[in-house]
């Protein structure tokens, strides 16, 4: 083990994405002494390659809860962070009867959470292609920008007094401290919040919870009608990605009709979705691969299917890309995992591709359980 000694606090992150700031955030609330350990110079994964997206409304069961939860937080920290945080909600397009129904029987679940559009409506609030029936509008759903807001945080808490220990990596995680490749950090208690990669550090833990890493094809793109989207624009296919849907009967038609007409578009798990940038830009997804370890040789054909559906729905022939990427986070059968390895050890991790949309309501509940 390493001999120095780094210092000694009441709580050790490991890790600097939103599930580990969002941690590091409900601590310093607490009024403990923290000290974040992250591998990389700043923040590259799940948490700066998203949509930005706060998908509140569409979750379900304890995910809605920490979603409505989280939402209070987003709106407290870009306050306080000075980030940019868009209130505009999320669109939800119709392009088919059968998902107009699946938005009415949502609006008739979730009351003032949910409101319908018809089809002008729609395109007053985005630009759309053609065959759109209607719409509707989630209001409390938020985004941000994914490249400034999770770096903004951690210079917030930075000047809150958390100690940062960047491009750092941890070896040995025990009850009381950690070891690392600069020293050791002595702690209370450790939080470990490395999503996809949980399984360097607890193999056995991973297989039990069946942890995979789920990579997505995004890219960024030119607006290629050079016109504000204010709101999150989700489709059909998002509908058959969301809990919070699973509970309207019109759904199964929905699903049934995309798997007769359009089963490639199932196979690539494709969440036909967009949001756009400060500035214009288009970003665009996206697929879902899941394996435990992931092919570092992706099939061209992910991103021109990705490309191909996002021109169909914007009513445009072809899109110029800015940028593209692989989006990757820690997929398993259950939304959320929280463990207890060691004593004074919590494994943390949001197992459904929601961690914006949840991290911060979720950290509090598991600040409570470390007492």
């Amino acid at each position: 083990m390493t001999s120095s000694v780094l210092g000694s606090v009441d709580v050790v992150v490991i890790g600097a994405g939103i599930v580990g700031l969002s941690h590091a955030h409900a601590a310093v609330e607490r009024g403990l002494s923290v000290a974040v350990v992250e591998r990389d110079e700043w923040a590259t994964g799940a948490s700066v390659r998203n949509f930005g997206h706060g998908c509140v409304t569409a979750q379900d069961g304890e995910a809605l809860g920490y979603a409505l939860a989280a939402r209070r937080e987003w709106a407290r920290l870009a306050r306080d962070a000075g980030f940019w945080l868009g209130e505009d909600g999320t669109l939800v397009v119709a392009r088919a009867d059968d998902e107009f129904a699946v938005l009415a029987e949502f609006a008739e679940l979730r009351g003032e959470q949910v409101r319908l559009l018809d089809a002008a409506d729609v395109a007053r609030k985005a630009p759309v292609g053609d065959g759109v029936v209607g719409g509707a509008v989630l209001p409390l759903d938020v985004r941000v920008n994914p490249r400034e807001a999770v770096h903004a945080i951690a210079t917030l808490l930075a000047a809150r007094g958390v100690t940062f220990h960047w491009a750092t990596t941890a070896h040995v995680i025990e009850p009381g401290e950690v070891a690392t490749s600069r020293g050791t950090l002595r702690a209370g208690n450790v939080v470990v919040a490395v999503g996809h990669d949980v399984d360097r550090h607890f193999p056995e833990l991973a297989e039990r919870r069946k942890v995979r890493r789920c990579s997505l094809s995004m890219l960024r793109v030119a607006d290629p009608h050079g016109r504000e989207v204010g709101p999150a624009v989700l489709t059909g296919l998002s509908m058959l990605r969301y809990a919070g849907f699973a509970a309207c009967p019109s759904l199964a038609e929905v699903r049934a009709r995309v798997e007769r007409r359009h089963p490639d578009l199932l196979a690539a798990g494709l969440n036909l979705m967009f949001t756009q940038l400060p500035g214009g830009d288009l970003t665009i997804g996206d697929t879902h691969d899941h394996q435990r370890t992931l092919n570092p040789y992706v099939a061209e054909e992910r991103d021109e299917l990705v490309l191909a559906e996002t021109a169909r729905l914007l009513g445009v022939g072809s899109l110029t890309v800015r940028e593209r990427w692989r989006g990757v986070y820690a997929s398993a059968p259950e939304p959320f995992l929280v463990e207890t390895p060691a004593p004074g050890v919590r494994v943390v991790a949001v197992t459904s591709g929601i961690g914006m949309t949840t991290a911060l309501g979720l950290a509090p509940v598991v600040l409570d359980d470390l007492g």
